[in-house]
Parts: C-alpha cells; structure tokens; sequence
C-alpha cells in the first residue's frame, strides 16, 4: 500500500486509524487577507481608504436632492415581492416627511424579514428621482439598513479596496486592529523636521505617523473632503513624506553598499589600443554628447567599485557605439563582456553591427539565444567557459545557469526595463573570483590570458571568507541602456541609486520625422501615398497590434492587411536594391513565426528586396533600414505613447524625408478616448524623445513606464510624482543625512515601507 502524501488532509497511522491533519487550514477570509498583501499589522494600519461614506448625520427626505447620498431614518409601510419587469423587492418607508421607495433586485428572506411592515429601520443609499416603473417620488436602489436607533458615527466611515467574497465590514476590523497593533512610533528623529524647512507645510508637530494614519482611516466630518480626495491634507502630506522617505533611503543605501564591493579595474580610454582602433575603424565621427557620455563611463571603469549606469539616449541617438567602446576597454585587458537585449531580433542588429566593427580587429564574439541548435549552443558555451569568446551577445539565454563565463568585467543591457527583475540580477551575479596572488598591485598572472587592471586587495577589505579561501569575489560593471528617456522625476525616485549618462544629440544626416494622424477611413489615400514612396525607391513599414482576430477587439490583424496590400499593390512594378526591375513584394513578420522565417523575411527586407514589411511591434526596436521612409501605424489608439515614439524611430535613419501615418480607427464611438487622443497629439506636436517620456509619464503614471522593475508591486502607492516634486526632493536631502546619523532608525523606516521590496526597487 503507498505511503499516503504528506500533503493530504488526513492520514493512515500502523492500525489504519484515519487521523486528521493538525495543520491549520486557511480560511477564504484569511486567503482574501493575503492576496490584498495584507501580511503584516503595519501593511494593514497602511491600507488607507479609497473614499468615505458620511454616517455622522440624519437628514429628512425633504431636505434631499436627487442625486444626494442620504442617511435617513423611517417606518416600513409596504414590502412586496413583484416579478415584472423582473423579480425585485420593493419597500415603502415613510420618516415622517416624505415617502422612498427602496428597490432590491437581489435579496434574501433574512433582508426580507428586517424590512418588514412597521419596523424602523436606518438606511443610507443616493436619492433618485422620477418615475421608475409605477413608482414615483424618490427612490434608492439596493440601499444598506440596519435596525434603527443607537448612537450616530462620530467619524467618516472608510471604504477600502478589497477582493470578491471580503465584505468591507470584515476589512474594516483587520484595518483597525493592524492599527492598533502595528508599531507606529517615530523614525525620524525629531531634528530631521528642522532641516529643509520642513515644518512650513505643516508636516510637524500637527501629524505624527500614528495621529495621521487615524486621521486617514476615521476623518473628522468637519474635513473637506476635496483635501482627502486630492491628498492634500496634512495627514496625506505626512504618509506621502515618509513613503518616498522610504523609497530614497533605500536607494540612497544601495548605492552605498555597491560602492564597498570590488569590481575589474579597467585602463583609462587613452590607454586602450583596441579603443582607439574602434575609434578610427567606425565610418563616423562622436558626436559631443556621444564624447561626454564616453567619458563618464571610462571615469567609472578605472574605479575599483562597480559601476552600475544608466545610459539613455533617444532612438538613433548611438548608443551601440558607445556600449561597443565600453566593451573594448574590457577585452583589451583580457576580461570578458556581455550584452543582452530582450528579443532575438534585437540581440541580433548588435550582433551584425558588432561584428562588422570588432570582428576585424580580432575580437571573438559568442552568439546566444534560446533557438539556437543543441551543437551551436554547445560551442558558444565553451568559447564563454574558456574566455575566448570575448564579447557575449545574446537575450535572456545569457543569464541561464549553463552559461559560465571566465571573467566577466562588463555586462550591458539593452532597453533594460523589458527585463525582469530576477533576470537583470542575475546578469549582475555571474560574478568572478580571482586569487589573490592576482591581486598584487603589479602583478597580472602569468599567463597572457589572465585579466589585468584587478584593484589590489587590503588587508581591511578582505573577509574571513576570502582569507581562508584565497580568493576575492569581484562584481562585473553594469550598463543599462534605455531609447525611453526617464523623465526627471522618475530618475530622482526610482533611478536615484543610478548614475545617469544622457546622450542629447542626434548624429548628424538624421532626417526630421514628420507624423500624421489620419482616420482609418482615409486608407485608400494611405495606400497611394505608398505606392508613390515605392515608385521612388523607398521602403515601407506597416505595424498592425494584432496577429489573428480577436472578439475583444475588433482590430485588423496582420494576416489580413497583409493579404489586402498584397492585392493593392500587386499590380506595381518598382526596382530592388539590385536595380532590376520585379513586382512589389510585401512580407509578413510575427512573433508566432519560426525564427528562420523570421530572419529570411528580415534579410530580404534589409537587402532591399522587399518593399513592404507588414508586422506586429516585434520591429520595435533592433531595426535599421536606412531606406525605410514611411511608417504606417494601424490602430495607433490602441499603442502607448513610447511604443509609438519607438516604432517612429524605425525611418528617418536615411538622406530621405520620412513620415510616420498614425491610422487610428474610433469604430461605433464618435470620437477618440480622451487618452488616445492626448497621445496621438503628443506624437504630432513633437520628435523629441524626453519630451514624449515626460508626456507619457503624466498620461500613464510610473507603474507602466518602469515595466517589471516594479515586480507587479506599486512601489509609490500613495505620493504622485506629477505633484509631490517638493516632496521627493525633501526626502532626497533628508535621506543621506538619515543613513549616515540614525542608520538604525533608517534601517526600521525602510522595512516598515519597503519590506521585502528593496530588492525589486534596487534591481
């Protein structure tokens, strides 16, 4: 007989007596605790109301107005069950000056027995007007009661966010005890308010932490409402301090933490031979930004603590370059360095360029990605394991466990808030150990493999660990790179543990975009504006959102407009790349297709032999085709604002004027959503690519901005970026001066605000 799972509920002792298992099993109310990310006191006393319900008065129906929220008083004269139009109960209550009718289209006997005739009852619903079926005068629908009389409530009654099956008066009661049993005593040491002038917004002494968060759960009915809607209330003032308090010392900390690890000390630029030959074999010349940036990140290199940079730069701006030289710096002194981008398509564009730049100067670079055939894997692995694979490019494949590199010094990302949290940490844990002998200031190794440049290690830096063992951990530098600016909020609060390097300038030759945003009713117009392009030469994109039908959405799908330009266009002649003249050809990329369709389609439309490239937003970024110059968008509505600013960036790479069409479709709605048409006039108004980011962040908030960094957490639940400048920048003075005078008391603000998330916002 198999043994019984120790997972069951029960379980069979030697004489087959069934015995009950004595964990305690968590009840649906306890689930619905959790999933809210109610786990502890503190995150409860923080789960602060979303509006209030004024149970504090009594007012008569004659003074109500229609559309008023009331709580009145009154007698039940009538209940009666009635099945037309449906099954519904109405009541008839009367409170002595005027009658309401309360309607209830879902209820059961218990409701019907406390609403019966003759009993008084408190009830508390909005006032309508009119006639509603055979009923006139004024009516509530599906109102709450309960039994007249007892005492009136002092306070506004708080509704909070809550998950099916957990009823607010549940919540309330896990709200009020987290309340009463988190620990709510003061972090910031009563000096901090002194600074920065902070008792001017009326933050201290008026509300303390524990007086604020009472206040927020239980407001006076004497407040304005409008200041607890808008969160301008001193109490909101308070919470929202301490939160990005919380935020900016965790930063602020992480930031000083990486400055005390060891990382590769790389030689400066101009002692680099294999930087200058990039220099004089790129076709091109740096532009000033480009210089600059170059400098900040060769600055970082020839430090002994890990850089950990952020590079951001608008489409186009040259940022691969700039990566490229960064990487030479590592391979010329023998260490090795990796580059990872979120799609293959991507991964690939840096491959090709990459190897037309380094490839010639002798570099040996890896390439991997997860459809890569078990024998191509199996070689790439061993170029990375033996160091001779110098450069590493690939996606997420360059982070799995298989993948061990020698002697990673470099590890840059590209378009870094597509990546997970987990995978951006573990780019950065395929750390080195180097002996010690090593790390004698002058001596490099024997071997002329071995890395140079390894700062030398003390005796104060060295841990136990690495004493008894003889070997030093070494953390690779990171680069991370975004064409999504980070407006400067967002690179004060969830960025403040980053330095930031911003390439400003185009190169030169970059040709002006000009957008359009056209209805779709105008297609036909779209097409001929395309065969005209084609008759000159050029190349289009056509970027649709969907791939196949969908009864959400009812969008034109890849596949279908595909086919359609196929039949318009089918009749033109046009010459290729080759100069020969043939019949257009209109290709179909998507992300479900096999990767070798993938790059057969690609390599044909790269070549020139294709003319019309229809596809979802896998050419997002990656895709550099200089002859490209018009860019059709369909259902542009249905785009973010910086996924279409990316999308543009894929023309006006050449000499050709080039013009994004932005066709967007209002289906049955008369017009455009207020949304949509904010983004699709922030696209027509400007190219300028932190202008769209900062537009972006006031249209969509952070959450979507920073994708995954946030891991499905709200990191900021309660202060605003938009509005809480003066906020953020209190608590960035105030942060530094907390950690280095009460790092016990900063220590204790982070966890109550962060808990477990300050891997997440460090990541």
């Amino acid at each position: 007989m198999p043994k019984p799972s120790s997972s069951s509920r029960s379980e069979t002792n030697d004489k087959n007596t069934v015995v009950k298992d004595a964990r305690p099993q968590k009840s649906h109310l306890q689930k619905s605790i959790e999933k809210l990310g109610l786990l502890r006191d503190i995150d409860r006393a923080l789960h602060l109301p979303y509006r209030y319900e004024d149970e504090t008065r009594l007012t008569k129906l004659r003074d109500a107005r229609e559309g008023d929220t009331v709580q009145i008083e009154a007698v039940v004269t009538q209940c009666d069950v009635t099945y037309r139009p449906r099954r519904q109960l109405l009541v008839t209550v009367d409170d002595g000056s005027d009658t309401c009718t309360l309607r209830f289209f879902s209820f059961f006997p218990s409701q019907q027995k406390a609403l019966a005739v003759g009993n008084a009852i408190r009830v508390r619903g909005e006032v309508k007007g009119g006639f509603m079926g055979h009923v006139m005068g004024f009516t509530m629908m599906h109102p709450s009661f309960k039994a007249a009389g007892g005492e009136l409530a002092t306070a506004l009654t708080p509704v909070y966010a809550t998950v099916a099956g957990l009823p607010q008066a549940y919540l309330r009661k896990v709200v009020l005890h987290g309340l009463s049993k988190a620990d709510l005593s003061e972090t910031l040491p009563e000096e901090m308010f002194s600074l920065q002038n902070i008792g001017k917004i009326g933050l201290k002494p008026a509300y303390s932490l524990s007086k604020a968060l009472s206040f927020l759960h239980h407001p006076t009915p004497d407040v304005m409402l409008q200041t607890l809607e808008d969160r301008t209330h001193p109490a909101w003032q308070r919470l929202k301090l301490e939160e990005l308090l919380a935020q900016q010392l965790s930063q602020t900390q992480a930031k000083r933490e990486r400055a005390l690890l060891r990382a590769p000390v790389l030689k400066s630029a101009a002692a680099n031979p294999l930087h200058q030959r990039l220099l004089q074999a790129i076709p091109f010349k740096l532009t000033a930004a480009q210089q600059r940036v170059c400098a900040e990140i060769d600055h970082d290199l020839t430090q002994a603590k890990p850089m950990h940079r952020l590079l951001q730069g608008d489409v186009g701006s040259g940022k691969t370059v700039v990566a490229a030289l960064a990487a030479t710096r590592c391979m010329d002194a023998g260490w090795q360095c990796a580059l990872m981008a979120p799609t293959e398509i991507l991964a690939e564009q840096h491959f090709r360029k990459l190897i037309s730049w380094l490839e010639p100067l002798g570099i040996t670079i890896a390439w991997l990605t997860g459809s890569q055939k078990a024998k191509e894997r199996r070689e790439a692995l061993a170029l990375i394991a033996s160091g001779e694979a110098q450069l590493v490019i690939g996606t997420h494949a360059v982070i799995q466990a298989k993948v061990q590199f020698k002697n990673l010094a470099l590890a840059i990302i590209d378009e870094q808030h597509r990546f997970g949290v987990a995978q951006r940490l573990a780019l950065r844990n395929k750390t080195n150990y180097v002996e010690h002998l090593e790390l004698v200031e002058g001596h490099h190794g024997s071997g002329s493999a071995s890395p140079q440049g390894v700062a030398p290690l003390r005796g104060d830096e060295a841990t136990r660990s690495e004493q008894a063992t003889g070997r030093c951990k070494l953390e690779p530098h990171l680069l991370m790179m975004t064409a999504t600016p980070i407006p400067r909020t967002l690179a004060m609060s969830y960025y403040a543990d980053l330095d930031v390097s911003t390439i400003d300038e185009l190169p030169p030759g970059r040709t002006p975009i000009m957008t359009k945003v056209v209805s779709d009713t105008r297609r036909d117009d779209v097409i001929q504006r395309i065969r005209t392009q084609l008759l000159q030469g050029r190349q289009v994109y056509w970027v649709c959102p969907l791939i196949e039908e969908s009864e959400a959405l009812d969008l034109s799908n890849a596949t279908e407009t595909h086919a359609q330009l196929c039949v318009a266009l089918g009749d033109l002649q046009v010459k290729n790349a080759s100069g020969q003249i043939q019949s257009v050809m209109v290709g179909l990329l998507h992300s479900r297709m096999p990767v070798a369709e993938k790059k057969a389609v690609m390599a044909l439309f790269t070549s020139g032999q294709m003319q019309v490239l229809v596809s979802t937003t896998v050419i997002e970024v990656g895709v550099d085709v200089p002859n490209a110059s018009l860019m059709v968008i369909e259902h542009a509505e249905r785009f973010g604002l910086s996924q279409l600013h990316q999308l543009r960036g894929r023309v006006g790479r050449g000499a050709a004027a080039s013009v994004c069409v932005l066709l967007y479709s209002t289906g049955d709605a008369p017009r455009l959503g207020e949304t949509a048409r904010e983004r699709l006039k922030a696209m027509a108004e400007t190219n300028d690519g932190f202008e769209i980011a900062k537009r972006d962040l006031q249209i969509r908030g952070p959450g979507e901005f920073l994708g995954a960094k946030q891991s499905g957490d709200a990191l900021l639940r309660f202060a605003d970026l938009a509005t809480d400048t003066e906020l953020l920048n209190q608590a960035r003075q105030l942060a530094p001066v907390m950690l280095t005078h009460h790092p016990l008391l900063a220590q204790k603000h982070i966890e109550r605000w962060l808990g477990s998330k300050t891997n997440y916002l460090n990541a």
